[in-house]
């Protein structure tokens, strides 16, 4: 995989499972028709299916949109090509070779333009088959001069149609195409986004509601108030008995200081302290404890431990950054493992948070916050003297009143002041506990919510900025579907090399394009399945047997390796089997005379990644179309079945020309 500032790694070393690494299904509604859709919209889509290397539903869609009315030369161009790509003349039943030949007859019905010319184009090249190469010059200069859009799309279409001394004549050309286009569009640099999977979107852990404890205080406080305003206008009316005027500055005095002492006191003690995450100290924090091999929970430490490895600030070693911010990557991923734990959920979705985060640690670092994600306001020294000044005054306001109301009473009034006095002083420290408690915490919860806010606002923007990244750099279906066409391309020519064969000395060709495990795989809705490691297997059929070449296509850089090759006869090819397992896939098992069967994974099963409106069967026939499975399948059991008989019926000298409705 890789993310946006080019880094690479395989995870293979902590939480890969051995095959399949990664399946994505991206949201798309490109292929998606409505029941009631218009015909124009049909053929819309099917002709999109077509470009995007989807034939067989290609073939379904625009031959409903024409029946429903939508017919002119540009539609009826497409359908052909939709009904000969990935297709031989053998691979068409009766009934379409009847449609293609009723279709050749209502060209001069079209009105003259360049569609019109192509469709033309396309019968003439199907009656040219088989002709002498001196002969198909004509149709070629007709081919030639077509606009790009429609020439190009003739030669990657009909590619198992054109076979012999007219495929000779355009395989420079093709070539060339294939050679151009094969790393176009910064493959090497986008590739990897097509198999990246959706991002999950952006959580944050919520503030702690500790109503119990506030609600118990909150309880608590209104009899300790109501006492203390008792004992306090005791304590006042008896001052008050013994010197009226005294009493009232002493009053006055001790409600101003009161006043001050809460205000400041709010500010130095009505705030919920947070110890730092080092407890104060800076120093490196040991490593925590390794949780257990496997689950989401150490998929999420390996991950950190990856990011934060490479995002490690100036100054700082991979291995010391590591043991540095142990203790706050442990935080970081109890929270994320915490937040993210549901069901098929993978790590691969959480990438882009866990990357934030360790590049937000960084930051912090060069900030100097790292190890105090939650700073906290200092109190002022002017407040914290104001507070001690103003309860300091207070209680010698209280003393002072105290004095008053015993000086020069007769009993039981000093018993009573002196009552009065002890029940102010319990009731107001405890009273002042439970109200800086409540406060406490609505300043805590009202700081977590704002934390809370900021933080999941941070952690949106970061998901917006990587989804519109990936948006942006994703390959289209078009794209992957180029590209994989100019591998197979250039595969075909360095074997043919390789053999130092030509067109003409071959009757057709096949070619199967397989998984090769580890792989990601990603499609998008009702789209084949797309792999990053591929198998390409390609069967050359001359007039002395079988020529098959396989490779190991790396898809990211269009870099082939472990090639293989063998050669055999047809009558050594004794059974062709297929076995198909919802839970495992499809398997394409050959049998030879003089060895040991060999098993083929065609694809791996997908019924667990369908969306709700997919059709398992449908999806499955889409990608088994795809890999050249239909096509490769129908030659190959042909060839077991009859042995050499096979080759009088395909050899293209025995090709009976296509014929062009009068």
């Amino acid at each position: 995989m890789s993310d946006s500032d080019g880094a690479t790694y395989s995870s293979a070393a902590h939480d890969s499972t051995i095959g399949i690494q990664a399946e994505t299904v991206h949201n798309s509604s490109v292929y998606f028709v409505h029941p009631d859709a218009s015909p124009q919209e049909k053929y819309r889509v099917g002709v999109r299916l077509l470009e995007d290397g989807v034939p067989s539903r290609a073939r379904e869609m625009i031959t409903d949109a024409i029946a429903h009315g939508y017919r002119n030369a540009e539609v009826r161009f497409h359908w052909v090509l939709a009904m000969f790509s990935t297709r031989t003349h053998h691979d068409l039943s009766a009934e379409e070779v009847q449609q293609l030949h009723r279709a050749s007859g209502l060209i001069r019905s079209y009105p003259e333009g360049e569609w019109k010319e192509a469709l033309r184009v396309v019968f003439d090249l199907l009656t040219a088959l088989g002709s002498a190469s001196g002969t198909t010059g004509p149709v070629l200069k007709q081919l030639q001069d077509l606009p790009s859009r429609q020439h190009d799309a003739i030669l990657r279409h009909l590619d198992l149609m054109l076979t012999g001394g007219l495929k000779d004549d355009l395989w420079a050309e093709t070539l060339e195409k294939a050679d151009a286009e094969r790393w176009g569009n910064h493959r090497a640099k986008r590739v990897w986004a097509y198999f990246e999977p959706s991002p999950i979107g952006a959580r944050a852990a919520p503030p702690r509601l500790d109503t119990a404890a506030a609600a118990a205080a909150q309880a608590a406080l209104p009899p300790r108030v109501v006492l203390f305003v008792v004992s306090s206008v005791t304590l006042g009316a008896l001052a008050w008995i013994a010197h009226p005027a005294l009493a009232v500055i002493e009053s006055l005095v001790a409600l101003g200081a009161g006043r001050a002492a809460a205000r400041c006191g709010i500010q130095w003690w009505g705030r919920q302290p947070r110890p730092d995450r080092t407890a104060g100290s800076d120093a490196p924090q040991p490593h925590s404890p390794a949780p257990p091999e496997g689950g989401f929970t150490n998929s999420v430490r390996n991950r950190f431990e990856h990011y934060f490895t490479v995002r490690t600030p100036h100054g700082f070693t991979p291995d010391a950054w590591l043991a540095h911010t142990a203790e706050v990557r442990s935080d970081l991923a109890a929270e994320i493992a915490d937040l993210y734990r549901e069901n098929r959920i993978g790590v691969d979705r959480v990438n882009w948070l866990i990357r934030y985060l360790a590049e937000e640690a960084r930051t912090r670092h060069n900030n100097g916050t790292l190890f105090d994600r939650h700073p906290q306001d200092r109190t002022p020294t002017r407040t914290k003297v104001l507070t001690v000044a103003a309860l300091a005054v207070c209680g010698a306001a209280v003393l002072a009143g105290l004095g008053t109301a015993v000086r020069g009473a007769v009993q039981p009034r000093p018993v009573w002041a002196l009552l009065a006095f002890l029940a102010l002083a319990w009731s107001g420290h405890a009273a002042a506990q439970l109200w800086l408690k409540v406060r406490r915490e609505r300043h805590r919860l009202a700081m977590e919510v704002r934390e809370y806010q900021e933080e999941l606002a941070a952690r949106q923007k970061a998901h917006q900025r990587w989804k519109a990244y990936l948006d942006e750099t994703r390959p289209s279906e078009v794209e992957m579907e180029t590209w994989l066409a100019c591998d197979k391309t250039s595969f075909v020519d360095e074997a043919l090399r390789h053999h130092r064969l030509t067109w003409r000395d071959l009757i057709t060709h096949t070619i199967l394009v397989t998984p090769a495990r580890p792989y990601k795989r990603a499609r998008i809705q009702g789209g084949p399945w797309r792999y990053s490691h591929y198998v390409i297997r390609l069967f050359l059929f001359t007039r002395d047997g079988i020529r098959e070449v396989s490779s190991e296509l790396e898809f990211s850089d269009s870099t082939r390796r472990n090639e293989q090759r063998s050669n055999y006869r047809f009558d050594a090819l004794s059974s062709v089997q297929v076995t198909e397992n919802a839970d495992a896939g499809y398997d394409l098992e050959l049998v030879l005379t003089n060895g040991p069967a060999r098993k083929i994974r065609v694809k791996d099963a997908d019924a667990h990644q369908l969306a709700p409106d997919e059709s398992a069967r449908e999806i499955s026939e889409i990608s088994l179309s795809t890999t050249g499975f239909t096509h490769t399948f129908r030659l190959l059991e042909g060839i077991a079945a009859d042995g050499k008989g096979w080759l009088e019926r395909h050899n293209p000298d025995n090709l009976t020309p296509f014929q062009i409705a009068d």
